[in-house]
Formats: C-alpha cells, sequence, structure tokens
C-alpha cells in the first residue's frame, strides 16, 4: 500500500553538479508522469500518459516556444518503481542551463525540489526496503573499495535484515506465550518452555555479540583502517603522510611542534581504504595548545587499528625513551610498525651505528620492553625511499575477513548501539531466569530487545529519527 502522507510530487537532479555529457532529473509521486508528459507537445504527451512501466521515450522539451533539449523520457509505474510510486527519470544534456530550466518547468507544473534523501524515503515507507536497506544505500554511494562496497549491497538486499527478522520473530513467539500465561496468573501456568527459551537466548545473545564485535572490523572497512603516525617530534611524520596520501596535507617543517592537531585523510592501497592520522609529535611540553595536541595524539593511538612508530635514525638514544612512552599507551590486539627514518643521512654523514645494527637494536629495546613489534623498517621520507615496503606491510597487517555476499558486519553506529542495548536487555532476561523472576518482569526485558532489534529495520521508528537518517542523504537520491 502506498505511502499517503506527504503524497505531493517531488523532483532533483539525480546526477552529480558540474560538466559532463548526461544528466538526468527524476521526479516521483502520484501525478509525475503527468506533469512531465505536460512539457512535451502533441503527439508524445499521449504517449507519454499512456506508457506503461519500464519504458524508454525520445522526446523534446520545448520552453518560451523554443526547443529546450532532446531528451530520453524512463517511465515507472507503482508499485514497481524505486519509490513505489509513480516515477519518471529525464536524461538530458548536462548544461547547467538546460538543467535549471527544466526544473523551473517542473516547478511550474506544481512539482517540489527534494529533500535530501527524500527519494529513498519514500521508498522506505512504501515498503519497497526496510530502515536497514535504506541506509545501506547511502553506504553503496559512498563506497571506495571493493569490500567496502560488497558490505553496502549486501545489507541493501536485506541479508542483515532477514538476519534480525529470524532472531525477532523466534523471540515473538516466546513472548506471546509469556503474555499469555498473564491472563492466566491466577492458575500459575507456563506455556513457554523456560528452557527453550534459555537456549534460544544463548542462540540469540552469541549471534548478537557476534555482530557486535565485528562493527570494528566492518567500520575500519568502511571508513577506513586507522592507522596513527606517532612519535618525537621532527622525527617525518608529517612527510611521511604526504608521501603516503601523494599531496601536501600536513606543513612540513624543521621547526619542532609544528603539528599541533591530528589530520586525517584516507588513501586505497591494494584495494583497501587505509585513514592515516598524523598526530602531534611527542615531547615534554609546557606550551597549552601542544599539551593538547599530545593529548589527543595519545587519543588517536587508542583509536587505531595499527600503530606506525617514527624514529629518527640520528638520534638512537631516543629510541628507548619513544618505545616505552607508546608501549603504555597502546591496548591488545593493536599492531605496532616501526619505522627509522632518515636513513640516507646514516650514508651521508658516515656517522655512527650502521643500519643493520640500529635495526637490531630497535628490535631488542622493543622486545625488553614488551613490545615485539610486527614489523621493523628503514625509510627515507625525504627521497620517498622504502614506502613500497610500508605499504605492503600495512596490506599484510590489515584485519582479514570474507567479505563475501553472505558475510554480515555491522557498519552502521546506530545499529551497533542498538544490538549493544538489546543484548544487555537479553543479558537481564537470562539472569531473571536462573533468579526464577516472574513472567511479567522477564517479559518486559524481552520486550525491550524485541523493541531495540525492531529500531535496526524500521519496524519501530519515528520522523525526528527518519529525518535524522535520510537527512545525511544527497538530494536526488
Amino acid at each position: 500500500m502506498l505511502h499517503t502522507l506527504k503524497n505531493n510530487i517531488i523532483c532533483a537532479l539525480a546526477t552529480p553538479h558540474g560538466r559532463g555529457a548526461v544528466a538526468m532529473v527524476r521526479a516521483s509521486g502520484k501525478g509525475a508522469v503527468e506533469a512531465v508528459a505536460n512539457l512535451l507537445d502533441e503527439p508524445k504527451r499521449e504517449e507519454i500518459l499512456k506508457a506503461g512501466g519500464y519504458s524508454l521515450h525520445y522526446a523534446e522539451i520545448r520552453s518560451r516556444g523554443e526547443t529546450l533539449d532532446q531528451v530520453l523520457i524512463a517511465v515507472f509505474r507503482a508499485p514497481a518503481s524505486y519509490t513505489g510510486e509513480d516515477s519518471v527519470e529525464i536524461s538530458c544534456h548536462c548544461s547547467n542551463y538546460i538543467i535549471t530550466e527544466l526544473l523551473d518547468l517542473l516547478y511550474g507544473e506544481g512539482v517540489r525540489l527534494a529533500g535530501p534523501g527524500e527519494f529513498t524515503k519514500r521508498a522506505f515507507l512504501n515498503g519497497k526496503m526496510d530502515l536497514a536497506q535504506a541506509e545501506s544505500v547511502a553506504d553503496l554511494i559512498e563506497s571506495e573499495t571493493e569490500a567496502a562496497h560488497r558490505l553496502a549491497m549486501n545489507q541493501m538486499k536485506g541479508g542483515f535484515s532477514r538476519e534480525l527478522a529470524e532472531m525477532r520473530n523466534q523471540m515473538l513467539k516466546i513472548v506471546s506465550l509469556m503474555e499469555l500465561e498473564l491472563d492466566f496468573s491466577e492458575e500459575e501456568v507456563e506455556f513457554a518452555d523456560r528452557d527453550e527459551l534459555d537456549a534460544l537466548l544463548d542462540k540469540v545473545m552469541h549471534r548478537i555479540g557476534e555482530l557486535v564485535s565485528g562493527f570494528r572490523l566492518g567500520n575500519a572497512i568502511k571508513n577506513g583502517i586507522p592507522v596513527a603516525i606517532v612519535g618525537a617530534t621532527n622525527t617525518g611524520k608529517s612527510t611521511l603522510l604526504n608521501l603516503l596520501l601523494g599531496e601536501d596535507r600536513a606543513i612540513v617543517s624543521p621547526i619542532s611542534g609544528t603539528t599541533r592537531d591530528s589530520i586525517e585523510d584516507t588513501v586505497n592501497i591494494g584495494g583497501t581504504l587505509f585513514r592515516f592520522i598524523d598526530t602531534a609529535g611527542i615531547r615534554t611540553a609546557t606550551e597549552t595548545i601542544e599539551m593538547i595536541g599530545i593529548e589527543r595524539t595519545y587519543s588517536k593511538i587508542k583509536q587505531a587499528e595499527t600503530v606506525i612508530l617514527m624514529l629518527d635514525a640520528e638520534h638512537p638514544e631516543s629510541f628507548g625513551m619513544s618505545i616505552s612512552s607508546l608501549r603504555d599507551k597502546l591496548s591488545d590486539g593493536q599492531k605496532t610498525v616501526i619505522v627509522l627514518n632518515k636513513c640516507d643521512l646514516l650514508e651521508e654523514n658516515g656517522k655512527g651505528p650502521d643500519l643493520p645494527t640500529l635495526l637490531t637494536s630497535i628490535r631488542d629495546i622493543a622486545s625488553r620492553a614488551g613490545m615485539p613489534p610486527a614489523a621493523v623498517l628503514h625509510i627515507s621520507a625525504l627521497k620517498g625511499e622504502g614506502l613500497d615496503l610500508l605499504r605492503k606491510t600495512l596490506t599484510e597487517l590489515r584485519p582479514h575477513a570474507e567479505t563475501s555476499p553472505d558475510v554480515t558486519l555491522v557498519t552502521n553506529m546506530r545499529h551497533y548501539e542498538a544490538l549493544r542495548s538489546a543484548c544487555d536487555a537479553l543479558a537481564r532476561v537470562k539472569e531473571g531466569l536462573a533468579a526464577k523472576l516472574s513472567t511479567d518482569l522477564l517479559t518486559q526485558d524481552l520486550r525491550e530487545a524485541l523493541y531495540y532489534i525492531g529500531t535496526i529495520v524500521g519496524e519501530i521508528s519515528n520522523e525526528e529519527v527518519l529525518d535524522e537518517i535520510f537527512g545525511k542523504f544527497c538530494i536526488g537520491k
């Protein structure tokens, strides 16, 4: 059944602004076909009015008595369209003048400009997709790697939603039986098998736990695996960031403490999206702004999947302090790559230990400090030497997951929070069963778990939540 609230006609440019060969303007809503047909002369007007769904038509659109453009018009009939409504897509030449005039002509027919994500919002409201699928549309558009594309496509096809629906249906059956018990509370009968409920709780909580645990990886695949570049001042962190990104994102200066805040950007390496974070140099600081920058460095270290520790080949006496400082900030599961920079200066100066001796010393210091690195590499950030090996090492260290069309990984913070809340509610049910709590108390927590799972797919939602979600979409989608 079509959603009748706000059932007016909307339109928008569905292709990016700028220069190109072809642009596409779409319209949707009851009367959209008629509005577009009114822009045409006979007999094309009658052809469009009589057109069935999934049909394509060549036509000429006129404005102020002159030909505006020769276009292709695709007609989609409700409910077999993206939005579930009558829809039209007009492919025209990508001229700002043509697009503006075409939109103005549609406005003259009573069509209004769509809001951000309004086409997809209508698809959700008209039952063409659930809320999780609708959110995956934005993820699909923004996907930059094969892995991110696969995750978004799987969710858009409903893989995640089907799994949640199965969990919810199993729980609903038991909740229904437990609520039936409340109608016979004086007889003290049990319709719901407590052992069956306990076994179901174990199964559902285990799966939700897997989904929650997978969020870190899913989020990394979607937004880029976070890699923090840390070290003392003037070790070449900003130079390395610029080389990895292929552009000058960070200011490079011989003056210590130039970087006062973290700088982030993403780059695709071997099909994997990495999010590199250049941080403020770690040293004893007295200036307030630099102290804040160093505190943010420690915060970014905690968020990173991999930490690159930069060391200066000219100052081997600082290795121990740098390694010890990082060790205290690392969490379980984080990987470290120690990178010895400015190695080109060793040969030029011809003084001090040679390169193999320095690398062996670094490994020994890290081992004694209880921080065995995943790799110890040497580079010259100034000359761009050793970067290929660093990229290869980072790719090998990336978290692996089978991102086949059937795998489910949570990538959305809203879904993650809802699953955590559902798991907390189910844990209370589990504890209540063990404590032999009354049926009404158990049912209350079960209902809460069902509520949180329902919010993910939109079975339970409100207008404010929908506006927040779809407001992040581009206009035209």
